[in-house]
């Protein structure tokens, strides 16, 4: 049985099409098994779309990042909503790495560019002014903290880091982490129980 955050998932292929909306703006995405929330765009994934843009209107050109983007929901909305950004997408899963190009293609996305990483790794820039990530929850604490120190390494100056976790999921751990690493934590939003963090560096 495979993990959404394998490299090569293992389960059989089995597509679907479903579509994502936030305002006037949607998105038709290709999903499967073997990568994360196939059936719909979770809501945490959502929660941080709508306070990410609710905060960051689309406006000048910004470098965002989106790390562990499965089939590319939240990089590909931005994107589609603030065309002036430029936004890297990664994740380390293959089939999901395939989709997220699939799904930037059939929406007419150019603003994107998507590859593969293990975290922030493989990922060399280190002036983004946003990171955002829906962590893997489930690779274990120790992954998603590593990704909170990658992130700091990744930011610009007075960039920032965007996470959304569940309360029961090790949100109070994430944010005492977020906290050791860049001497700043708030919560910008929390609905039913998934709360987005953030944090600045500098």
């Amino acid at each position: 049985m495979g993990h959404y955050y394998d490299e090569n998932p293992e389960v059989q292929s089995d597509e679907k099409v479903i579509r994502y909306h936030y305002h006037q703006h949607e998105l038709t995405l290709t999903t499967d098994a073997g990568v994360f929330s196939k059936g719909k765009v979770d809501f945490g994934s959502d929660t941080l779309v709508q306070t990410f843009l609710n905060e960051h209107p689309p406006g000048p050109s910004k470098k965002v990042i989106d790390v562990g983007c499965g089939y590319g929901p939240i990089g590909l909305m931005i994107a589609k909503v603030s065309p002036h950004h430029h936004i890297t997408m990664v994740d380390v899963n293959q089939r999901a790495l395939n989709l997220a190009e699939k799904n930037r293609k059939a929406n007419h996305i150019d603003n994107v560019e998507i590859k593969e990483s293990d975290g922030l790794s493989q990922v060399e820039d280190n002036s983004f002014d946003f990171v955002l990530t829906n962590p893997p929850i489930r690779a274990g604490k120790e992954v998603v903290h590593r990704i909170f120190e990658e992130a700091y390494s990744k930011l610009k100056d007075q960039g920032e880091l965007y996470v959304v976790i569940q309360k029961k999921q090790g949100m109070p751990s994430a944010k005492k982490k977020m906290e050791e690493i860049f001497n700043n934590v708030e919560t910008v939003n929390k609905n039913k129980g998934y709360y987005i963090l953030k944090s600045r560096k500098g």
